[in-house]
């Protein structure tokens, strides 16, 4: 059948109850998103032929994988996609200039240990691991020093795992994970132990998404960053570690020109050099966060 049917009257007349149009109360953006976010369902729906039983097969995996979703959004490319768009709008804007932004991840956790200086972000010990060395500067887009800048940064440990998600449960609190105020110079530093990429959960939903599309599920070795300050855009971003086999084939798409550095190994450490640079915000919103949700300790 040829998607024409989603054009018929008695079809536009159930999507626009549907969403409501017909109602005086409600949010009349959202009742324009839904109309067409369903429209376009029925469309598909049409279009490759979804059989009853496909249809509740799906609606099964996105209820049981509800818990993957972080992780199932990624993989998708949505996530990157968001990136793109975003990239885009600024384009047409005229704004460029600025670290690339890429994904967040779902692995965030709220309120880490604000510290100064040269920051330890290893509250355990691992062994295996190297000690990684991380420097640089975070500059606007003159060149000026963000002193009052707060640089928000985790990542997992040697084993893939991240604090507060460890299945393990042998991770202290905010293991890998800091607010660094940075000094007037702009300049950051912290240690840690290095972190390894990761796969997602075995037999999981984004696993099984992954299998039936021919794809595999693992990340390379990166850490993670927020970075905020007054009068600027606040940055989402992380740096993928470039020597790494996943570097150029990251499940998740947060690999993005620009943030593959290659760590410098030497004996049981590495370092890596990294200067940021921010864009002014141009609303009091730019300077905040978006609003995903985000996991809190306790």
């Amino acid at each position: 059948m040829d998607t024409s049917f989603v054009k018929t009257p008695q079809i536009q007349q159930l999507l626009d109850k549907a969403a409501g149009l017909q109602e005086s109360g409600g949010n009349p953006r959202l009742k324009a998103i839904v109309r067409d976010l369903t429209e376009a369902l029925m469309a598909l729906i049409v279009r490759h032929d979804i059989s009853e039983s496909e249809f509740w097969l799906a609606m099964k995996f996105l209820g049981e994988g509800a818990g993957e979703i972080g992780l199932i959004v990624p993989g998708s490319g949505l996530e990157h996609f968001l990136d793109l768009y975003m990239d885009a709008k600024d384009a047409e804007a005229g704004r460029s200039g600025g670290t690339p932004r890429t994904i967040e991840g779902p692995l965030y956790v709220a309120d880490a240990p604000l510290v100064e200086g040269n920051a330890d972000l290893s509250s355990d010990p691992d062994p295996d691991a190297q000690v990684l060395h991380m420097t640089g500067t975070v500059t606007g887009p003159e060149g000026e020093p963000v002193g009052d800048a707060i640089v928000h940064v985790w990542h997992a440990n040697s084993k893939g795992w991240y604090s507060h998600f460890d299945p393990t449960g042998e991770q202290t609190p905010f293991n890998n994970r800091r607010r660094i105020k940075l000094a007037p110079d702009g300049r950051y530093a912290f240690h840690s132990r290095m972190p390894s990429g990761y796969s997602v959960p075995p037999g999981g939903a984004t696993d099984q998404l992954m299998q039936a599309l021919g794809r595999h599920g693992s990340r390379p070795a990166h850490v993670h960053f927020f970075i905020e300050a007054p009068g600027y855009r606040t940055l989402t971003t992380q740096i993928n570690f470039g020597d790494d086999p996943f570097a150029a084939d990251d499940f998740a798409f947060g690999t993005r020109e620009g943030l593959l550095p290659v760590p410098s190994r030497q004996g049981d450490s590495a370092y890596i050099a990294f200067d940021f640079q921010l864009q002014r915000a141009a609303t009091a919103a730019e300077q905040g966060f978006s609003a995903r949700s985000r996991a809190e300790a306790g």
